[in-house]
């Protein structure tokens, strides 16, 4: 926290790249694969070993990660699939991506997570999963989720796209469910530039998404030029999801500066927690005492009188070459959803009114203690 405060404008996340990090892609462009080469093999192992799960499959986004994994569960037209009103539109996209139909749970308002009492109330005969989001990078209540995935024989999907680095009940996001989803988009807690990861014990899911990231062809070109052989198959319609070798080299030189980086972001967050008690009005959401956050986000609530000045706090924060966000619109609110799949307002009640009270503060290892005050400051300002 020593590094000098930030000069201009200071965004809500940021890459972090070091003369490691280039050097490692720069060791891959001078070497004979790009993509489909051993780089990828090695993040997979390398991920899986963090994660403490059986295998890792990589893609070349997080929401590819997610269609991936729905695709290994086969969800397929008919299918429903429960996921949280509050998180980024891939999280619902890939259920439709499939031909199912994504039904939407409302959120706890003290942490924004889904509500278990919730989603129980919206499985049917036709449910066939649940997707947890583990917001901002706090986990969800796992243990109840697998409890009603264990019931209704559900699959349980975990979006971990901000949660990697964070635990619950002393388990590391990753095995918490059947299949686990990340991101390594530059604003997550480690870059590939964009890319993703799904990680499970299941084989079956991995051969079945190995297949789906590449076009559903059983083999690629590394592993026919081992072979002496030119034949492939396409058993299944996939996608060209494949994550490069380049990408992977990034990942695996950034994965070992991960508890750097997810000590930064906690100390960080402490600091926000202690300069925010001399704002009224303004709290961040509640932390679960069986997790351990990742702080993928910082979000603040917005109470008293405060709560209809959520634009006027955004504008100013702007204002002041700070660089507030919101996380998330309930997806269902989206034109998409309203005027081509017919979802009406008023679904979710809890998403609807935290929408309208929450605001995203910057929270990425560059940042200073200077950068928490002067944020801090200006919300101050905002009476």
């Amino acid at each position: 926290m020593k590094r000098k405060p930030s000069t201009g404008f200071i965004p809500y996340g940021k890459q972090i790249i070091s003369a490691d990090d280039i050097v490692s892609v720069v060791k891959t462009l001078n070497s004979d694969y790009l993509t489909t080469g051993p780089k990828i093999e090695e993040f997979e192992k390398a991920f899986s070993e963090y994660a403490e799960t059986d295998y890792a499959v990589a893609v070349n986004s997080g929401t590819a990660a997610l269609h991936s994994a729905m695709y290994a569960i086969e969800v397929g037209p008919d299918d429903e699939v429960i996921v949280p009103a509050i998180t980024f539109t891939s999280t619902a996209n890939c259920v439709c991506f499939q031909g199912g139909n994504p039904v939407f749970a409302d959120v706890n308002p003290e942490t924004l997570l889904i509500d278990i009492e919730n989603v129980q109330k919206k499985i049917t005969k036709k449910t066939k999963a649940v997707i947890g989001v583990d917001y901002a990078g706090q986990p969800c209540d796992w243990d109840g989720l697998g409890e009603i995935a264990t019931a209704g024989d559900l699959y349980l999907v975990a979006d971990g796209c901000h949660a990697l680095g964070a635990e619950y009940k002393n388990k590391k996001v990753g095995g918490l469910a059947d299949l686990t989803v990340f991101s390594f988009h530059p604003v997550k807690h480690i870059t590939t530039g964009e890319g993703g990861m799904i990680t499970t014990d299941n084989v079956e899911f991995v051969r079945r998404m190995r297949n789906f990231r590449n076009h559903g062809i059983t083999t690629d070109h590394r592993q026919r030029e081992e072979r002496g052989s030119w034949r492939y198959e396409m058993t299944d319609l996939g996608y060209n999801y494949r994550i490069t070798d380049l990408q992977c080299s990034l990942g695996i030189s950034q994965l070992g500066r991960l508890p750097d980086f997810l000590e930064q972001r906690r100390t960080l967050a402490a600091l926000y927690d202690n300069r925010l008690r001399q704002v009224d009005d303004i709290e961040p959401l509640s932390i679960r005492n069986d997790c351990l956050h990742a702080f993928h986000l910082y979000v603040i609530r917005l109470n008293g009188r405060k709560k209809t000045l959520r634009d006027e706090i955004f504008k100013t924060l702007r204002q002041h070459h700070i660089g507030a966000n919101v996380h998330y619109m309930p997806v269902y609110l989206h034109p998409y959803y309203q005027r081509r799949l017919g979802f009406p307002k008023g679904l979710c009640p809890i998403a609807e009114e935290m929408y309208r009270r929450i605001v995203t503060l910057p929270l990425w290892p560059g940042m200073t203690e200077q950068d928490v005050d002067k944020v801090v400051d200006v919300l101050k300002s905002v009476t």
